[in-house]
């Protein structure tokens, strides 16, 4: 049985429908990679996920119960944390008080805590009394993926972790991947870049215009299925 799953998952703005249909797996200790062109549907699956959008109930379930319907704080007490695109750190408090937010949703003691973050992302614990907003791009999507993971998650929710920042950053942040997988958390990331996507990933999915148009392993797609599913072209 899959930890986290979409049947059929429809979601809609005001009159406009993002998504159409959407089926998607995550099971204990994978991670799955979303991949598609801007516009793509990716951060409305995310958001719907994690209870920022409302659905209908059944359309997504975590540990086989249906929870689509509900709110974002009620997902997260479940066990589901999600780091948002463009990071959205409170500008007002320091790191440490940012990374200490996370715990306020979802206060379970497991494998994450203050000190385990700034073992993993050192630079951290030096700024961890300077404003958050106050650090690089980076620094700033470190503190982001801490928060989040103060709350021991059972799956994470990472939504275009690179976009925006150097090679070498995204480089140091996805280091942190095999860190985070041991410490039992499933994964599920929007990513732009393609070959980060497939270096992380167990399993891909990708998206145009809403819905799912390619998907499996790593290893069993082309680069031609891929650019065919992404942009529309024929392989």
């Amino acid at each position: 049985m899959a930890l986290l799953e979409t049947r059929s998952l429809t979601a809609f703005y005001g009159d406009f429908q993002a998504l159409f249909g959407v089926d998607m797996a995550l099971a204990e200790g994978q991670t799955v990679a979303i991949i598609g062109a801007n516009g793509a549907g990716k951060t409305t699956l995310m958001r719907s996920i994690a209870g920022v959008l409302k659905n209908a109930a059944d359309q997504i379930r975590f540990d086989g119960r249906p929870v689509g319907d509900l709110a974002a704080p009620d997902v997260l007490a479940l066990g589901v944390a999600m780091v948002p695109e463009g990071r959205k750190l409170f500008p007002s408090l320091s790191v440490e008080e940012n990374l200490l937010i996370g715990r306020y949703g979802r206060a379970v003691d497991g494998f994450w805590s203050l000190d385990a973050i700034y073992e993993m992302f050192p630079i951290l614990k030096e700024r961890r009394h300077n404003p958050g907003t106050a650090l690089s791009g980076g620094q700033q999507q470190m503190v982001a993926i801490g928060r989040a993971l103060m709350s021991n998650p059972r799956v994470l929710l990472c939504d275009e972790l690179s976009l925006g920042l150097a090679p070498v950053v995204i480089k140091d942040i996805y280091a942190a991947f095999p860190k985070i997988r041991g410490s039992g958390a499933s994964i599920v990331i929007v990513e732009q870049d393609i070959g980060q996507a497939l270096k992380v990933a167990d399993h891909v999915y990708c998206m145009m215009e809403g819905r799912i148009t390619l998907s499996g392993k790593p290893s069993d797609i082309s680069r031609d299925q891929i650019h065919a599913a992404y942009f529309g072209a024929h392989a």
